[in-house]
């Protein structure tokens, strides 16, 4: 609070690191906390240190309550100010959130820190869409990952934020938020453990900036056409990378149907660049097919389709070119490149997909689905920097597939989450079969 002054600047959220982390572990130090903010603003005829008093009496209000021995007095002091001043009232509701939603695992963010500081006791927090579109949300200390989420789902008007999930772009990892955390505890968390990792040099610590991405992650129920706003928002932006880069088993005459409808979401009806094909087919063709036609030949069947659409819009376009991947098999996939030696009937270097069905894995010049692994059947799995283990059938018997891969993280918590959806939905199936 400036009461006596340090001799060296403290930056970021050390002194609130210092101040919340040991209540946030120990619950009989929160009523302590709480007391000793309350015991230096009482009487305090400093400004300055008062401001400070209650930007911290803000950030405790946001992070975890006092006993039932002692709210009432919180609550009695927090009222009697709340009548001359914003900040106090702000704190009323946030303890309210907090005694509904419990405490926080983490000390508050910087984001947090530095929004009290600026006397803004709103935050806005910007989430990215596929796209390329984004909007700001609000944002407070007792959000979780699944409240923000519905909060996104129903701005843009999406019939359901069911398979969606909030992601955080940091360093150069992509990360799925878990629906339960407190979004700030889960970047909090993340920040720390990327700092962890790539320590400090010349004793200056790394500061790390995050994106959050909004997108979605399991396509369990996914039908094109079923919710419009979703298809043309995210499905379309979604599939269509894994379309080019030749994940999928694609014929030629889908791929020029796609081709076409890919056109028309760039161009809509104007045929003006149709001569134009033959340079951007990359944008336009799985990579693993453009030698199978030359680049007239596919311009001239491109063009062709595309005049069979005539008047089509570019929405509509979206939907139509996700009705056809809908029929595939590796629709709503999340496909990873890998290296095996486990499996020796199998190629050296695979394609693994994992999508509602299970873990299938690919031939990856062929794209045959040489075995898929329902969820049912695999017993375990684990993953580290540089590998993705997992079990199917018996742990003892059962066979296993040792993947060496960087992206083992995102495997491992993708098959987590749609085995624990499954078993969610069983769960629930039972109980409405006993009823």
């Amino acid at each position: 609070m400036g009461d006596h002054p340090s001799k060296r600047n403290r930056e970021g959220n050390e002194l609130t690191d210092h101040i919340f982390e040991a209540p946030l572990q120990h619950d009989i130090l929160r009523d302590e906390t709480y007391c000793q903010l309350i015991k230096q603003l009482t009487g305090n005829r400093n400004r300055l240190s008062t401001e400070r008093g209650w930007e911290l009496i803000w950030l405790a209000t946001g992070s975890f309550a006092p006993s039932t021995n002692l709210l009432k007095e919180v609550m009695l002091f927090l009222r009697s100010h709340s009548k001359h001043s914003k900040i106090a009232a702000d704190c009323v509701n946030r303890l309210q959130k907090t005694l509904r939603n419990g405490p926080r695992k983490y000390p508050p963010h910087q984001v947090e820190v530095e929004a009290v500081q600026r006397n803004k006791t709103q935050i806005f927090h910007k989430a990215y869409f596929p796209d390329d579109s984004s909007e700001a949300f609000e944002v407070e200390s007792s959000t979780r990952a699944k409240d923000f989420c519905q909060n996104i789902a129903d701005r843009l008007k999406l019939k359901s934020a069911e398979g969606f999930s909030l992601f955080v772009k940091i360093a150069d990892k992509v990360i799925s938020v878990p629906e339960g955390d407190f979004f700030f505890d889960f970047v909090r968390h993340l920040t720390d453990w990327i700092k962890k990792a790539r320590p400090s040099r010349d004793g200056v610590t790394p500061q790390f900036s995050y994106l959050v991405f909004f997108m979605k992650k399991l396509w369990t129920n996914t039908v094109p056409g079923k919710d419009r706003n979703a298809d043309i928002i995210f499905h379309y932006h979604q599939e269509l990378p894994k379309l080019l880069r030749g994940y999928h088993k694609c014929s030629t005459e889908e791929a020029v149907q796609l081709a076409a409808l890919i056109y028309r979401v760039k161009f809509g009806d104007d045929s003006s660049n149709l001569h134009n094909i033959s340079r951007m087919l990359k944008e336009l063709v799985p990579a693993d097919l453009i030698r199978k036609l030359d680049p007239d030949e596919w311009r001239q069947a491109i063009s062709t389709s595309f005049s069979r659409d005539s008047g089509k819009s570019p929405d509509d376009a979206k939907i139509g070119f996700l009705k056809i991947i809908y029929n595939w098999r590796t629709f709503g996939s999340a496909f990873f490149e890998v290296k095996q030696t486990t499996e020796q009937n199998f190629p050296e270097t695979l394609l693994i997909a994992i999508n509602k069905q299970g873990v299938n894995l690919i031939h990856p010049e062929t794209k045959e689905i040489l075995i898929s692994y329902p969820f049912t059947k695999i017993s375990n799995w684990s993953s580290g920097n540089t590998y993705f283990h997992m079990t199917i059938g018996n742990l003892v018997r059962g066979s296993k597939l040792l993947c060496e891969t960087s992206l083992g993280y995102k495997m491992d918590d993708l098959l987590t989450s749609y085995i624990s959806l499954m078993l969610t939905t069983m769960n629930k199936n039972r109980t409405m079969r006993r009823q």
